[in-house]
């Protein structure tokens, strides 16, 4: 968990973990939310380097 994306995660998975102590359903959700932004940021990191690095091999072929 690198990131902003595994912060969220972390951020979410403790906030679950104390809505099940509480029975907090709202605090469940914010920590289901949390997760899922993590996990789209994280998505999100690895297209951004996924496209850097193949742009770094294969060059844009440029018309004539």
């Amino acid at each position: 968990m690198a990131g902003k994306g595994g912060m969220d995660k972390a951020k979410g998975k403790a906030k679950e973990a104390v809505a099940k102590a509480t029975g907090n359903d709202r605090m469940m959700t914010e920590g289901k939310t949390d997760q899922a932004e993590g996990k789209a940021k994280e998505a999100m990191d690895d297209v951004k380097g996924s496209v850097r690095g193949a742009s770094m091999r294969r060059p844009l072929m440029l018309l004539p």
